[in-house]
């Protein structure tokens, strides 16, 4: 058997790199060169950058938008409970002044029983006092719940009004 003659390994490298010079050769030749290829490139980074700023400017105008409509609710959670204080500081104003009125009719009760001559003038009294006081406590309940609806009422408007407000922004 004839052995081929063994080559170098210059020989050998300027041979593989042969093919690889002829395949750039003929893709330079087919395809524009870099030049040509660099502005649409840039055109589209052009295109591509100022997508991203318009998306920047449109987050930065929701998060504006979002911060706004933050800043408005806890303004009416704060009028809200500034509001639910004072209508319970009145209710409890209400409620002690309908417990000292009872309790001076009580004892206005038990001075005119110790004045009483006989049993019957007692239960005369008695029956005096429990008529006004079923009188007097109608109207002290009608009137303290009238206030805690008015304070419920004055509470609720301003988170009320918000809300509707939010939802007309967002519609």
């Amino acid at each position: 058997m004839a052995t081929a003659p063994k080559k170098s390994a210059a020989a050998q490298a300027v041979s593989a790199a042969a093919p690889v010079e002829a395949v750039a050769a003929a893709i330079n030749a087919v395809m524009p060169t870099t030049p040509q290829v660099a502005v649409p490139v840039e055109e589209i980074q052009q295109s591509f950058r100022s997508a991203l700023e318009k998306s920047v400017v449109e987050s930065r105008a929701a998060f504006a938008k979002a911060k706004t409509a933050a800043d408005e609710a806890a303004s009416a959670f704060e009028v809200c409970f500034a509001a639910a204080k004072d209508g319970a500081l009145a209710v409890n104003a209400k409620t002690f002044e309908a417990l000292r009125v009872n309790a001076d009719a009580n004892f206005d009760f038990l001075k005119s029983v110790f004045a009483a001559k006989s049993l019957t003038d007692v239960i005369a009294l008695q029956t005096e006092f429990a008529r006004k006081q079923v009188a007097t406590m109608t109207s002290q309940t009608k009137d303290i719940g009238a206030l805690t609806q008015k304070a419920m009422a004055d509470a609720v408007e301003p988170i009320k009004e918000q809300v509707a407000k939010s939802f007309k922004i967002a519609v």
